[in-house]
């Protein structure tokens, strides 16, 4: 309850209501006025306020307070009312037989009231005795007899709620007011801030203190009196302190109110609503209680007297949070737990949401029952879809307290470790690698497991997937030859290992029948040919049972050793551990396998190598084929697989399995897999040349998985993303930002670490510093080779650093290192990794430049490498403006639009490569020089700088959109916008400032 200083705050028309009664009683006329409202309000303090102004104005003031603990005292307010009057009364009330229809004391009372107006003062009339309640009752009926006024106060409803409010004949000729306190308005919160602090306080402090309070003046002060006992000014930075505060207080009030509560029926009710009333009405609430002879609405009366509980909207009454976490904390552990469990159980029997009762499983004890963990499950996936990952883990973590068969218990697992490679990663390396060494594991789960840790960057699961003794993942060849992958459906007849085991079985067949058995005896003596017959039919069907589970047995050993290997060989390459002491090299793919997981890393070391270009595409594709053995399918070896196809031109292809496999990581609520196939889309888009594409997939795959929770094996590769999405968006200084930015040093003993080695060069190469680009692509080079990826078309380090050591004047290197990337991309044979080496060697040689880039031209014309071809194409259209031979970019230009016909968009060998800055690159030895270029260059974007170049070299718009893959209207706006930046008035201007005598 409230402090007995507590200022009246806001109470100004109550008062003034009082004052007046008072004024009036002094003149004889009597008054009923009962004070309501929540605890704490203030009634208490308000009749005390009223007791001291009767007194003052010499009023005969008699008080009295009824408590929970005198409830079945009997006349317990009567003697505290009358004892000032009558010292022997309390005596007399409480010994003496009572008499039926007696009211001790009434008669006295209204016979000295005639001499002297009397006010009589209750507190808290929820609590009367009913004896008392009928004594006050007859007084309020003879109220218009005397000069008296009664003056009582109540919290909520009372238990029997008094009749002195209603009008009767007799009543209704003395005033009966009811007077509700409303909470404190956020004007009376900062009265009282001022009042108790000493100082104004803080807006933002006040709206906090009036929230958490809900302005409730007995809360208000005392969390005020114990924040200035901590010496904090009333600010808003001190807003969290205030709100503890307010929370112990509320806490300490409902313990206090608890423990007034005397009625063990009362306590029940009140425990079952703290755990399921807003779940449950309340009249099931009662039914959870248990079987009680109290009825339903002196329950309820019992409850909102007590302070405990407040009505809502005319629902039944619920808890604050404190004020329930306060009422469980005082039961015993495991009277709590089962109370929750029962809970549940009635909630699952009358249709309550799953979220709700998988909230009351988690703090029940096991239920035992099956729907308890299919509930669990169901909320998992509510709360995933909410995005609340901590409550999705902990329902199923919930689940696995639960009794659940072994293959049951190990799928939850899975599922609650793909949750957790997000939020807590170490808990879910430790969950799966128990998986992984667990031998009673069903099918598939420990290659997912092992898949889900690679996802993750733990790179050691695969290891511990390694079997032990003959077969292991370290010796291939059992793979290979002594155990020859099963063909399902591929003839007819019994299967070798089934006609094997039949004729096993038929050598130990028995002979003759069982003789001991009387009715099997007599079958036999009456047909012996029909009874053997018989049962040597019996025999084969149970050997061809055991044959066939025997074979799916062994199929699913032979799937499972091979995705293992698949996935180690992932694992080699994401961190390559064979140099390190103990750790024996990875084995080799099997060369017979229908595992797709197989086929699709083996597709990724072809694209890797540089050989085997149909061979990889096929591969590929197979990759995303269902698996004979119908074993769920793994993500690792299919991203891998898109990734080969990205470097087979097949880009379009990879997009479509991408998107199928981004849908079955959201059905499957699977985070960490749905950012992977994200990163990989936005590699894709890089290489389509869609910047801005890629930076929405990276930015929906950081919400899925944040940066802070990326394992180091991957930081490299999402960094480099990041810095080339940002760079082709014109945001260079956040380019700079990323490429600085340090990375852990685990990050710098993976392949990835490759791919951000060749991103600085981009960005170095864009800023015009060959020197630094040609150390980043070198050290990107060493770092792919040993891996052992000679491919140009994974990343095309060498033409790009052989046009940095041309603008350093190293020729020779510029021409071995395009040579070799000319040779090795003719080797794989896609004419977009071709394309681009000729354009690397046009760029650096110093005879027939022209020629080279027209055959650089005409190959990638071929390809879907979009801005390699548009590069191409200007550098072309700059080397014959020398010769005035433009005609002929014009003339492959107008073959491009007739002949790509629905070509995709062209990727990015790894990544899009920066054309040309607007400024010019730096002219190598040998190379015609380039025109310096006119004011205002340098503000076009890149986008209308491309087209700016195109049009100075004599394209039509139709044409420039037809090369840029944009419409005639985007080419339009681009040119207007050159235009004015540039201050020209058209296209002849424009040619005149690209090739005129005054560009040079």
């Amino acid at each position: 309850m409230a402090p007995p200083d507590l200022p009246l705050f806001e109470r100004d028309r109550e008062q003034a209501v009082l004052s007046a009664v008072i004024g009036e009683l002094r003149s004889g006329r009597p008054a009923l006025v009962t004070v309501t409202g929540e605890p704490g309000l203030g009634q208490n303090e308000l009749l005390r306020w009223a007791a001291g102004q009767a007194r003052d104005r010499g009023v005969h003031v008699l008080a009295a307070r009824a408590t929970s603990a005198e409830h079945e005292l009997r006349y317990g307010v009567v003697a505290q009312l009358l004892a000032p009057e009558d010292r022997d009364i309390a005596t007399r009330l409480f010994v003496a037989p009572q008499r039926p229809g007696g009211l001790p004391g009434l008669n006295h009372l209204l016979t000295a009231c005639h001499d002297r107006p009397t006010l009589l003062v209750v507190q808290d009339v929820q609590w009367l005795d009913p004896a008392s309640l009928r004594w006050l009752e007859a007084l309020a009926r003879r109220l218009p007899r005397a000069p008296l006024a009664l003056l009582t106060s109540t919290t909520g409803t009372a238990i029997d709620r008094p009749e002195w409010s209603v009008g009767t004949p007799l009543t209704g000729l003395a005033s009966t007011i009811e007077l509700a306190l409303p909470p404190l308005t956020t004007s009376g919160v900062s009265a009282a801030v001022r009042t108790v602090c000493g100082v104004p306080g803080d807006t933002d402090f006040t709206h906090a203190l009036a929230q958490a309070t809900r302005g409730v003046p007995a809360v208000v002060h005392e969390v005020l009196l114990r924040f200035t006992r901590t010496g904090c000014a009333p600010r808003a930075e001190h807003v969290e302190h205030l709100r503890t505060l307010t929370a112990e207080v509320v806490g300490d009030h409902a313990a206090q109110a608890l423990s007034e509560l005397r009625d063990p029926v009362a306590v029940d009710v009140l425990r079952a609503l703290a755990v399921c009333g807003d779940l449950l009405d309340f009249p099931l609430v009662c039914t959870l209680a248990g079987l009680h002879p109290v009825p339903e609405a002196r329950l309820r009366a019992t409850l909102m007297a007590s302070g405990l509980l407040t009505p809502r909207d005319g629902s039944p009454p619920g808890h604050d949070a404190v004020v329930r976490a306060r009422i469980l904390e005082e039961m015993p552990a495991a009277d709590r737990a089962d109370l929750y469990a029962r809970a549940a159980r009635l909630a699952q029997r009358v249709a309550v949401a799953d979220q709700g009762i998988a909230e009351l499983l988690l703090r029940a004890r096991p239920v035992g029952a099956p729907w308890a963990v299919a509930t669990l499950r169901r909320g998992f996936a509510a709360a995933l879809r909410s995005g609340r990952r901590d409550r999705a883990t902990a329902y199923l973590a919930r689940a696995l307290d639960e009794p659940l068969r072994s293959e049951e218990r190990a799928r939850v697992e899975l599922q609650l470790a793909s949750v957790q490679m997000v939020t807590a990663p170490t808990a879910a390396e430790r969950r799966l690698h128990g998986l992984i060494r667990s031998t009673g594991t069903g099918t598939g789960l420990r290659s997912q497991a092992v898949d889900l840790c690679l996802l993750g960057g733990d790179t050691r699961a695969a290891r511990l997937a390694q079997p032990t003794g003959p077969g292991t993942l370290g010796d291939p060849a059992p793979c290979d030859a002594d155990v020859p992958a099963p063909r399902l459906g591929s003839g007819t007849g019994s299967p070798p290992g089934r006609r094997a085991r039949a004729v096993a079985g038929d050598a130990t067949a028995p002979r003759g029948g069982n003789t001991s058995d009387p009715a099997h005896r007599d079958g036999a003596d009456e047909h012996p040919e029909r009874t053997a017959t018989a049962d040597n039919d019996a025999t084969v069907s149970e050997r061809d049972e055991l044959a066939t589970v025997g074979e799916r047995h062994e199929l699913a050993t032979v799937s499972e050793r091979h995705e293992l290997i698949a996935l180690l060989r992932v694992a080699r390459f994401l961190r390559h551990e064979e140099t390190c002491p103990g750790v024996p090299p990875a084995p080799a793919l099997p060369e017979h396998s229908h595992s797709p997981a197989v086929a699709g890393v083996r597709a990724w070391e072809h694209a890797m190598a540089g050989v085997h270009l149909e061979a990889s595409r096929r591969l590929a594709r197979a990759a995303f084929a269902p698996d004979p053995g119908g074993r769920p399918p793994l993500v690792t070896p299919r991203l891998f697989a898109c990734r080969a196809l990205f470097l087979t031109d097949d880009g379009d292809e990879a997009e479509a399995h991408l998107a199928t496999l981004l849908n079955e990581a959201h059905r499957q609520r699977a985070a960490i897999a749905i950012a992977h196939v994200l990163a990989v889309r936005a590699d894709l888009h890089l290489r389509h040349g869609r910047p801005d594409a890629a930076a929405r997939d990276l930015a929906a795959a950081e919400a899925e998985l944040p940066p802070a929770r990326l394992h180091p094996l991957f930081v490299p590769y999402w960094a480099s993303l990041n810095l080339v999405a940002d760079l082709q968006n014109g945001r260079p200084d956040r380019a700079r930002e990323i490429a600085a930015r340090p990375v852990p040093s685990l990050s710098e003993e993976c392949a990835t670490s490759a791919y951000l080695l060749f991103a600085r060069g981009v960005l170095a190469r864009s800023e015009d510093d060959p020197q630094r680009a040609r150390a980043y692509f070198r050290a990107c080079g060493r770092w792919l080779l040993h891996y052992g990826c000679v491919n140009p078309a994974v990343l095309p380090w060498r033409s790009l650093a052989a046009e940095a050591a041309h603008a350093l004047g190293d020729d020779a290197e510029a021409l071995r290192l395009t040579r070799e990337e000319v040779r090795l991309a003719a080797r794989w044979g896609t004419r977009s990794a071709l394309g681009r080496a000729e354009l690397g060697l046009a760029v650096v040689i110093r005879e027939n430049r022209t020629e080279h880039f027209r055959a650089a031209v005409a190959t990638l014309s071929e390809s879907p490498a979009r801005t390699d071809y548009t590069r191409a194409v200007l550098e072309l259209a700059s080397a014959e403006s020398a010769e005035a031979e433009r005609r002929t970019a014009l003339a492959l230009t107008s073959r491009r639009a007739s002949t790509a016909g629905g070509v995709a968009p062209g990727p990015l060998p790894g990544f899009s490569q920066a054309l040309p800055a607007p400024a010019g690159v730096p002219p190598g030895r040998g190379a015609a020089p380039h025109p310096r270029p006119p004011a205002g260059w340098p503000a076009l974007s890149p986008a209308e700088h491309e087209t700016a170049l195109l049009a100075a070299s004599g394209l039509a718009n139709r044409e420039i959109a037809t090369t840029l893959s944009v419409t005639t209207r985007a080419v339009e706006l681009r040119l207007s916008g050159v235009y004015r930046k540039l201050r020209i008035r058209g296209r002849e201007e424009l040619r005149a400032l690209r090739y005129g005598p005054e560009g040079g």
